[in-house]
């Protein structure tokens, strides 16, 4: 899974912690510069939009979940901490732990 990642200057061990949910780094802005905060060039294999609200206005973080909608791309927000973004991916239903193929959660169709 690729992530697009909105927000903050330096990303700390969240690059580490999203390795372990199998989730990969497409892009990181920062939204802090104009240019940041317009539709990006290219969204094209980005499953999912993580938005950390401790660094965007409203206006930034609105403009990116209506480009998430329109594109129909999952998004989360959350602050930029370890602790924050691992319980937000947890309610989505990803997993750090064990992979889908082998995780008892996972429904079976």
């Amino acid at each position: 899974m690729n992530a697009y990642l909105v927000g903050a200057d330096v990303l700390g061990n969240i690059p580490d912690l999203l390795g372990r949910y199998g989730i990969t780094i497409h892009k990181h802005v920062s939204g802090r510069h104009a240019a940041h905060q317009r539709k990006p060039a290219s969204l094209k294999g980005v499953d999912l939009i993580i938005l950390f609200t401790d660094f965007l206005g409203h206006n930034v973080m609105r403009h990116y979940r209506e480009l998430a909608n329109e594109e129909n791309i999952r998004f989360v927000a959350c602050r930029r901490s370890v602790c924050s973004l691992s319980q937000t991916l947890d309610k989505l239903g990803h997993c750090a732990t064990n992979p889908c193929d082998t995780c008892p959660q996972r429904k079976l169709h």
